[in-house]
């Protein structure tokens, strides 16, 4: 069999043999045929509708020059497969139009230079580039829309007017040692679904985003540069799942890319002109060993529904946030380093999921670490410092775990829950910085198994109001107290250790109601416990041991006037002075024992008196084992507490015609008379923050005022702490928390959802069932308040007969009304020493009436809330005046509303 020989067709200007155009040259030749050039310049439309290849007739120098001859065509138009052309400089008239139009059947560009007008390709067509340079288009320097293959390789796209390298349609590109630079546009783009490959590209200097992926398109860049871009390094806009990324030999490969999205696997993204990578709609991006570094933005955002993903990267001084996510997105990024940033290390917000683990987080301008709105957040084995504010800060609604976190030496709090927020916290260590631990939030706060090292001021506070659970936490070494307990507050606080403090170990503040176990106290600057004005709490099984300090002597225990803790089998030693209480303190010690105190003056007998050694009541000290004293607080007094809250006009009225009912039923058992049938249990119902809890406690302490109950203190719970986890647990948990309560109230919060759950293995029903019959048994032991949405709660007491028949009295707690919200607000300001101008005043109210009233309206708390935004905006707009003045401190504007 004879093999075909290609044709070899010669072109030039002159000469025997040679075509004088390439155009005839295309005509003589056949599929497979060569066209040889010679050096020269050529106006042409040529248009290769047969397989062929042309070359420069003296080697690839690109002497040969074609021009295209009609300003609305290309130069070169290829309708056939197989088209090869070489070493030739191809250049259009019109830099909108393409130079080179690819129509069907397939181009090879080896070693070309195309200007005046794009590269493009599309329908069932392939393109190769190889060792080209494209220059001097508009709108596009390369376009490949096709369903074939695109590949890119050693190929120069620049100065174009427009996107470098535009990927469309179903093309499947890979791009190897792509260098895209000083483009108007895009560096590269692909979109629809478009399958991209780059490998160890360059994109510099382009005006807009240096590599944008839309649509359904999928992209993997290895080893790829991205630098000096005027928007984003990496934008991500897509709708597809996030492509799974596998290693091999420890490196990363490329990987099935059908769904869309976008991997990027050694690559630097360096000074861009916004956010190093974003991604948005449902958008995916994965980062492998990544470097970001110097952008102008934040280093990742991801928004929407979008999902990024990082593992091994390095995100370096970007003038916004390290990491952000924002709307439903998810983000995570483990073994990641975010350092430098100007703003956050991490930006949680929205509704966002976010994870962060075994990764540094260093040198902030802000918070290192901050989550607000209904973000959820999940920190592990993380390392985060060096910040001018705080650590780590949840606030809104935001939910945060931490696990095995290391935060170090920063300029406020290291760990800061406000607002709302909730948080589960173990295995925390805080070292040195302002405040250790700071837990303000009305929402559920767990701390486990913490320690706070070194801290300027507290070590671990509570806020007012608040009622976090502390257990197995270990102070030392801080600097105004250890273990703060704020106004109102009560906290649950279990087998924790204060040593080495220069203020007190456990401060109480006014009027707060810990549950305190198993906490020793030891070496002390002042004392070991010391208990604010009417504050109250039970300390049980607990040690505190004296002053540690060779400075004056404080007593182990103060109690200040007005409060009446309760101590059970606690040990006060190694002191000058066990117990110091003040005028009007009724403090109760049960079982307890002074060992190596000097002076001491803890009782040992049953009736034995607490010596008056701070100007106290001479009987405040009497045994529990007899009878617990009375609390100084008079009926008057607390009605007019109660009456001083803000609204609640028709609570008050409920409440006090309670209180006269009570009274005769009083009298008539002291004059030995029959009481009439009465219920105490109360169902309360009204939206969050509209003050049940304090009447609560109120309610109590009247009801112990007017004789019916012993203590009258509150003890709190939910489902949670009523409702068991197997077979068997409900019961006895449940008695736990009522034998708690005897003397008091039981405040049950959200009773709605004893209920709310159906199936085998809920105990809800089995919790109702045990307290009906403690309530029983302990009729006038204990009364039980249950709280909850007034539907639900109709629902919840119309749901069993025990229940109907002992929570017959509701009383209802209305919104607050725009006024009384302002008042709250100017209450809280008092407190803290701030004032409201009239102007701020006008504008609460306005800002207040403009809020809707839904269910779950915050109320109260919304208004604490807002206080407290106004206080940090007043303090960033203080902190840029000159000289700020005492008044400049205390006032509060109109501009501090959010």
């Amino acid at each position: 069999m004879t093999a075909i020989t290609a044709t070899v067709h010669r072109v030039a200007p002159k000469g025997r043999g040679a075509h004088r155009s390439i155009t005839a040259a295309v005509r003589a030749a056949a599929d497979g045929d060569e066209i040889r050039i010679a050096a020269g310049e050529y106006v042409e439309a040529l248009v290769l509708d047969r397989a062929v290849c042309l070359l420069p007739e003296d080697g690839p120098d690109r002497a040969v020059r074609v021009l295209a001859a009609d300003p609305g065509r290309p130069v070169v138009e290829v309708t056939a497969p197989g088209v090869r052309v070489g070493g030739i400089a191809l250049v259009g008239q019109d830099p909108a139009l393409p130079a080179v139009l690819v129509t069907g059947g397939g181009l090879e560009l080896d070693g070309c230079e195309v200007s005046g007008g794009r590269v493009e390709a599309g329908g069932d067509t392939s393109l190769t580039l190889r060792g080209c340079r494209v220059f001097g288009a508009a709108l596009a320097g390369v376009h490949a829309n096709t369903t074939g293959p695109t590949a890119l390789t050693d190929t120069v796209v620049e100065d174009v007017d427009g996107t470098g390298v535009v990927l469309g349609s179903a093309t499947n590109a890979e791009a190897t040692g792509l260098t895209v630079r000083h483009v108007t546009g895009s560096g590269v783009r692909v979109r629809g679904r478009a399958r991209a490959v780059l490998r160890d590209c360059r994109i510099t200097a382009p005006g807009r985003s240096g590599l944008l992926v839309e649509d359904d398109a999928a992209v993997t860049a290895l080893e790829c540069r991205v630098a000096d871009t005027g928007a984003e390094g990496v934008r991500v806009l897509g709708s597809s799942p996030r492509p799974e990324a596998a290693r091999e030999h420890g490196r990363p490969t490329v990987v099935d890319t059908a769904d869309g999205g976008v991997v990027l696997a050694d690559c630097q993204v360096l000074r861009t002109g916004s956010d190093g990578v974003a991604v948005s709609g449902s958008g995916d991006v994965l980062l492998l060993n990544c470097r970001l570094r110097d952008g102008a933005g934040a280093g990742v955002s991801a928004e929407d529904d979008s999902t990024a993903v990082l593992a091994d990267c390095q995100v370096d001084r970007p003038h916004g946030s390290c990491l952000v996510a924002r709307g439903t997105a998810r983000l995570s990024a483990q073994d990641t380093a975010l350092h430098g940033s100007r703003a956050n290390g991490l930006l949680a917000g929205d509704r966002s999921q976010v994870r962060l683990a075994s990764s540094d987080v260093t040198d902030c301008g802000f918070s290192a670490v901050h989550a607000c709105d209904d973000a959820r957040l999940s920190l592990t084995s993380c390392r985060i410092g060096s910040t001018p504010e705080h650590g780590v800060r949840a606030t809104d609604r935001a939910e945060l775990t931490v696990e095995g976190v290391r935060i170090s030496d920063c300029g406020l709090s290291g760990l800061q829950i406000d607002a709302a927020a909730g948080a589960r916290v173990r295995g925390l260590s805080v070292v040195r910085g302002r405040t250790g631990i700071s837990a303000e939030s009305t929402g559920t706060v767990v701390l486990e198994e913490c320690d706070v090292t070194g801290a300027e001021r507290a070590g671990i506070t509570c806020g007012t109001g608040t009622s976090a659970v502390v257990r197995g936490c270990r102070i030392s070494g801080t600097g105004t107290a250890g273990l703060v307990v704020g106004e109102r507050a009560t906290p649950s606080i279990e087998d924790c250790t204060v040593r080495d403090t220069a203020g007190s170990g456990l401060v109480l503040g006014p009027a707060a109601e810990p549950r305190v176990r198993s906490v020793t106290v030891a070496r002390t600057g002042k004392n070991s416990l010391f208990v604010g004005e009417k504050a109250r709490g039970t300390f049980e099984d607990c040690v505190f041991a004296g002053s540690g300090t060779d400075g004056p002597a404080f007593p182990a225990v103060h109690v200040s006037a007005g409060s009446a803790p309760v101590l059970r089998g606690c040990l006060v030693r190694d002191a000058e002075e066990d117990v110091a209480a003040e005028k009007g303190a009724r403090p109760v010690f049960d079982d307890c024992v002074s060992r190596n105190v000097t002076n001491p003056a803890l009782p040992t007998g049953a009736k034995e008196a607490l010596p008056n050694t701070a100007g106290g009541d001479p009987a405040a000290g009497t045994c529990a084992r007899e009878t617990e004293a009375p609390s100084e607080d008079t009926l008057e007094d607390l009605l007019a507490e109660l009456d001083g809250l803000a609204g609640l006009e028709r609570v008050k009225h409920d409440v006090s015609s309670l209180v006269k009912l009570m009274r005769t039923v009083r009298r008539r058992e002291e004059m030995g008379l029959a009481a009439p049938p009465l219920s105490r249990h109360l169902v309360f119902t009204g939206n969050p923050g509209t003050g049940k809890t304090t009447v609560a406690r109120l309610y109590g302490r009247i009801l112990a005022a007017v004789g019916l109950l012993e203590r009258g203190h509150l003890v709190e719970a939910d489902r949670s702490a009523l409702v068991g986890e197997y077979v068997g647990h409900t019961g006895p948990k449940t008695a736990r928390v009522f034998q708690q309560a005897r003397g008091g109230v039981l405040f049950i919060d959200e009773a709605y959802s004893l209920t709310q759950y159906a199936g085998s293995n809920d105990f809800g029903q089995e919790a109702i069932a045990t307290l009906l019959k403690l309530m029983e048994d302990h009729r006038d032991d204990v009364v039980v308040i249950v709280a909850g949405y007034p539907r639900e709660m109709e629902v919840f007491v119309r749901s069993n007969p025990g229940l109907a028949s002992r929570f017959n009295r509701t009383l209802l707690f209305e919104d607050y009304g725009s006024a009384e919200l302002v008042s709250i607000v100017e209450l809280q300001a008092a407190q803290h020493q701030y004032e409201l101008t009239p102007a701020a005043g006008e504008a609460l109210k306005a800002h207040f009436d403009a809020l809707p009233r839904e269910r779950g309206f915050g109320n109260g708390r919304a208004a604490r809330q807002l206080f407290q935004a106004m206080t940090e905006r007043q303090a960033y707009r203080v902190a840029e005046l000159p000289e700020a003045t005492e008044s400049d401190l205390m006032t509060l504007t109109p501009g501090d509303l959010p």
